[in-house]
């Protein structure tokens, strides 16, 4: 069953989009033009902030700085009953998916995917958000600069999602 609607869904919902034009009369080809514009002049827009952030967890992983961070954080994170192995994940989630990934993988390699740590990795990578990236990319492109409660509310959801992580894996 699911996978029959995975197979039709997409052709759908193109078709409703397609039929839905028509209904209302509109230029369907002429509104994909200018939607594929409106979209590379975002990209435009957005690219120096995506080159920074990726440039930026390049260096911090290169530099060791990574490291660091997370010998410092180690305690903290004992004492809040989170492994170690986590707390480079933890961080360079809040910036970066793909190299939260990369972190992930090699953590897949030294502990095994169904060990209570890959395990714990998996469930915080899809309960988080890369909260500094999402802030940066979103509200770069459309020039908002102050994001009052934005920021202390995502950084609480990634704690939930965290501790939500460790206590549905533990």
């Amino acid at each position: 069953m699911i996978l029959w609607l995975s197979k039709i869904l997409l052709p759908f919902v193109i078709s409703y989009v397609i039929a839905f034009g028509l209904i209302s009369h509109r230029p369907i080809f002429d509104d994909f033009l200018d939607g594929a514009k409106s979209g590379m002049k975002t990209v435009a827009d957005i690219l120096p902030t995506l080159i920074a952030l990726i440039t930026a967890v390049g260096v911090v992983r290169a530099s060791g700085l990574l490291d660091a961070v997370t010998s410092v954080c180690a305690g903290a994170a004992g004492l809040l009953h989170i492994p170690r192995e986590l707390v480079p994940i933890t961080l360079v989630r809040l910036v970066s998916n793909s190299a939260a990934t990369g972190l992930l993988l090699d953590l897949f390699r030294q502990y095994g995917p169904d060990s209570r740590t890959g395990m714990a990795a998996s469930v915080l990578m899809s309960s988080t958000e890369t909260v500094f990236y999402c802030l940066s990319i979103y509200f770069g492109s459309v020039k908002v600069r102050r994001t009052r409660y934005i920021v202390p509310g995502a950084l609480i959801a990634t704690a939930a999602g965290i501790a939500a992580s460790i206590w549905i894996t533990g």
